[in-house]
């Protein structure tokens, strides 16, 4: 990827344009950590970037954006090829931003100077010249500010949250992940403006809420996120576990807020999005269900409470319905690990064959740990699952349906109801054959028999 962009860098310079890599790239090369991707930034017009490289997608050349794709070799560029482009950005500066999230209009720049001050922090605001030792243009501070550890934004912090108010949610990302305190004035400005994040789309919250989730620092993020003002408006669900009451004796960590914010922080970098929003959910519905019995604190159907609560969630930030169905799943079943060790075989193994059931696992894992730190049903499952064969969890079924009619079952709804019995004593060990099946259906439902 860095060799491409440094192709992208060079063609245009040899159209005799300005051209330098810029932003995340250059920050994270300083720090000597791998980009995920890179982006170039030149003084050569939409225009002109699109007549040099006839491929380009021209996806945002309203604002001066354009996306180059790889090439193949080391002139002909390929649209076919690569999942991540090269994104060229020309010089600008940007008009006012009515909606929160765009500049109205444009005005293109032969100066990388005047181009860095439009960008959002001074960690990202750094150009390089790959093609003269990767020497590092610096107008805004950006290198001290990587050497103090600050996120700072560039100029009027309020100006820039006002430009964009994805901003505001970017700095506490990058706070996290790198583990940077945030500059004052700029989380004054965060939390002056935080309702301002209803302007942008739920997609865009969501995005920067799952990186915030599976970058390896979820609980110093959403630690920021509540200390700015920012958690309560787009997760005020979370913010109402301040303060609620657990049980001490199984939750001498203390109330619920802090509880999610241990399991929390036991999200490893890359970690599945559906497990961290399930780590982020499991009790969302114990502030709700919160009662004070005469022998203890209650959260009675805080599990069924909390499904509903999470499913909205979900729909309110736009998860795909398979990410919502996953995150419902893992916050409706996460307290039937209490149960393992006195369930009936068959309904453990239903339990333990659920889809994505290193997903439940991981996720009572992370519950006992921040809570009581017992872990002896998490093992006791584990040993389950290292010592029962497949075939004994998931068996080939004994009997179908038209193996039912030629007994001399009438079709209808008990189908299903004496199909499962089947599985059932399967899973118990007290069928093993069909002609067991046969025989054991024979015995529990003859007066169904026609």
């Amino acid at each position: 990827m860095k060799h491409h962009a440094i192709q992208v860098v060079r063609e245009l310079r040899r159209h005799g344009f300005q051209s330098y890599l810029a932003g995340g790239c250059v920050r994270d090369m300083v720090l000597r950590l791998e980009p995920t991707d890179y982006d170039v930034t030149t003084d050569a017009t939409p225009t002109e970037v699109m007549r040099i490289f006839p491929e380009t997608y021209a996806v945002g050349a309203q604002f001066g954006v354009v996306l180059v794709p790889v090439p193949s070799d080391g002139r002909e560029f390929d649209p076919s090829g690569p999942p991540h482009p090269i994104e060229v950005a020309t010089f600008r500066s940007d008009g006012l931003y009515t909606d929160g999230r765009h500049p109205d209009k444009v005005q293109y720049s032969k100066s990388p100077e005047e181009d860095v001050q439009r960008r959002d922090f001074t960690i990202n605001g750094l150009l390089m010249d790959p093609l003269d030792g990767e020497r590092v243009l610096d107008f805004v501070g950006g290198r001290a500010d990587l050497a103090a550890g600050i996120v700072r934004a560039i100029g009027d912090p309020e100006r820039r949250f006002q430009e964009d108010k994805l901003r505001m949610l970017r700095g506490v990302r990058f706070a996290a992940r790198f583990r940077y305190a945030i500059d004052p004035l700029t989380f004054d400005a965060m939390q002056k403006l935080a309702p301002g994040i209803h302007q942008v789309s739920r997609e865009r919250v969501r995005d920067e809420l799952n990186k915030m989730l599976t970058e390896g620092h979820a609980r110093r993020a959403f630690e920021l996120l509540d200390e700015s003002g920012l958690l309560k408006e787009v997760l005020p669900e979370i913010t109402r576990m301040h303060g609620v009451e657990q049980p001490p004796k199984f939750h001498p960590e203390g109330d619920v807020f802090v509880h999610t914010m241990m399991l929390l922080e036991q999200l490893h970098a890359g970690s599945s999005p559906t497990l961290a929003w399930g780590a982020l959910l499991h009790d969302v519905g114990k502030p709700p269900t919160f009662r004070v019995a005469p022998e203890r604190i209650r959260f009675d159907g805080h599990v069924e409470v909390g499904v509903a609560m999470a499913r909205e969630i979900c729909h309110r930030l736009h998860f795909s319905n398979d990410d919502t169905a996953q995150v419902e799943t893992l916050v409706a079943n996460h307290m039937r690990f209490k149960d393992v060790e006195r369930m009936k075989p068959a309904t453990l193994k239903r339990f333990i064959r659920m889809p994505q059931f290193e997903e439940h696992l991981e996720l009572h894992r992370m519950d006992c740990l921040a809570s009581h730190g017992e872990l002896c049903l998490y093992e006791f499952v584990k040993e389950k699952l290292r010592t029962t064969p497949p075939a004994e969890i998931r068996p080939a079924p004994l009997l179908s349906g038209d193996d039912l009619i030629a007994i001399g079952f009438r079709p209808g709804p008990r189908f299903k109801e004496i199909l499962v019995a089947v599985e059932d004593a399967q899973l118990e060990g007290k069928l093993h054959t069909r002609t067991e099946a046969i025989a054991w259906v024979r015995s529990e439902f003859h007066s169904e028999i026609v």
